[in-house]
């Protein structure tokens, strides 16, 4: 006969005995797969010396452009996704006080220059002022030839010209700049035995200089594209307030005909990397892509890592190193895209 208390005991017995099964075996099989997943991610690291995230960009880098002066944006003369030569318009400020202030800085030379010929000159002091003439004939015609080519610029984009009128307007505006360059010279060369100038010849070279700084400064509400690009982003938009010290750039643009990838490695994984080593770059968007690169620049300087998105750089708490990679064929790659550089066991080089 089996009592109260020995059945009392039995149940106990048997519920203890389930408790330590159900605490046992999940922790026994969750044991085994950190082990399988550590022996995975350890022949996988085999591979690599090290893997770094990056950003793709062109082979120009970004170049970000700002205006000069602070103004009121008053066009926007090319989008994203257009191509420009170095010098091309691509941003107009508005400035209407500009017309007024040439006319006067104009009106000052054309005085100063009647006076300085109302007086006489010796052969030396002539010879001069025929070489100071030229110059100033060949500064306008640069002025000038400048022009004809933003017109062209202009004209073409909106349907109403041709690619051949940029090009001879650029041929005239190359031809117009050797001039100067040209004229500049013969002036240095026969000022250094000219008699000193007079005071109306003086008069006339300040007035001269005062109407290039005018013209300069009105150039200034022009913004033009630093080198032959692309315009990845266009942030301007006519009305608005552009200002030099403005977070954002006005325009950002970068060579694309060929791509590089910028990636951050960690500082403890530096002295593993060197110029010429193979990578691996394998894209965010394009899992099952794989691009050959190799390391063409270890930056000198260690530095906080930053979320090098387009146009965009913010500071992390991770100590890394720029290095620059090179592919050899982009394939799918754009501009801005994350991917994952993984830098080869067996191909190190030195530098």
């Amino acid at each position: 006969m089996i009592t109260p208390k020995v059945t009392k005991g039995f149940f106990a017995a048997l519920s203890l005995g389930v408790l330590v099964t159900l605490l046992v075996v999940p922790a026994g099989t969750h044991a085994q797969a950190p082990a399988h997943s550590a022996t995975i991610d350890s022949a996988e690291d085999k591979r690599w010396l090290a893997v770094a995230p990056g950003r793709v960009e062109p082979l120009s880098g970004l170049i970000r452009v700002a205006p000069p002066v602070m103004g009121v944006i008053g066009e926007v003369l090319v989008g994203a996704g257009d191509t420009v030569f170095a010098g091309e318009p691509l941003i107009r400020l508005v400035d209407h006080e500009a017309s007024a202030r040439l006319a006067a800085a104009e009106a000052q030379v054309a005085l100063r220059w009647r006076v300085r010929n109302k007086e006489s000159a010796s052969s030396g002091a002539a010879a001069r002022r025929r070489a100071e003439d030229a110059v100033a004939d060949a500064e306008v015609a640069v002025s000038e030839a400048r022009s004809f080519v933003d017109k062209a610029v202009v004209e073409r984009r909106a349907g109403r010209g041709s690619g051949a009128d940029v090009e001879t307007a650029r041929s005239g505006l190359t031809r117009a700049q050797t001039r100067l360059v040209q004229q500049k010279a013969e002036l240095r060369r026969i000022e250094g035995d000219a008699p000193l100038p007079t005071q109306a010849e003086g008069q006339l070279n300040i007035a001269r200089s005062e109407l290039l700084a005018t013209e300069a400064a009105i150039e200034k509400m022009t913004i033009r594209a630093p080198m032959d690009a692309t315009i990845l982003q266009m942030n301007a938009r006519p009305g608005e307030l552009a200002s030099p010290s403005t977070a954002q750039p006005l325009v950002l643009l970068g060579n694309v005909s060929a791509l590089r990838v910028r990636a951050e490695v960690d500082e403890r994984d530096i002295t593993k990397i060197k110029v010429g080593q193979s990578v691996l770059v394998r894209p965010a968007a394009f899992r099952e892509r794989e691009i050959a690169g190799t390391v063409s620049f270890i930056a000198p300087l260690v530095e906080a890592g930053r979320h090098n998105a387009l146009g965009q750089r913010n500071m992390t708490d991770v100590d890394v190193v720029e290095v620059l990679v090179s592919l050899g064929e982009p394939g799918p790659l754009a501009v801005g895209m994350k991917v994952d550089v993984y830098f080869r066991q067996d191909s190190a080089s030195h530098n």
